[in-house]
């Protein structure tokens, strides 16, 4: 699967599950491990988890490999990992504390 297309499936499956503020940043050439990073928020630990579970089954539905999840026994920030693809689902307070947009932001510019 193309990277366009892995984006467009990730965000379809966390756009079904109601996450919020969905960014998405390119990362390419900035960073060695991924193309793209996507950030979502959840609502709760519950939400959180909900969206990374569905993320996974669809994607194992879908014969997309998953290279990895992190996070999960928290559900504070959970990160998928699909290769070209990372995706990071954050309660917003955590996703206040890191402001991975800003730090991406600066990384090259």
């Amino acid at each position: 699967m193309q990277t366009s297309e892995l984006q467009a499936f990730v965000l379809d499956k966390i756009e079904d599950m109601k996450a919020r503020d969905i960014q998405v940043i390119d990362v390419k050439g900035k960073s060695p491990v991924t193309d793209l990073m996507i950030v979502c928020t959840g609502t709760s630990k519950t939400h959180v988890k909900s969206i990374s579970n569905h993320l996974y089954l669809e994607a194992k539905r879908n014969e997309v490999f998953v290279m990895g999840i992190e996070g999960t026994e928290d559900s504070e920030w959970v990160l998928v990992d699909m290769g070209d693809v990372v995706v990071h689902i954050m309660q917003q307070q955590t996703r206040d504390l890191y402001q991975l947009e800003q730090l991406w932001q600066s990384v090259g510019a």
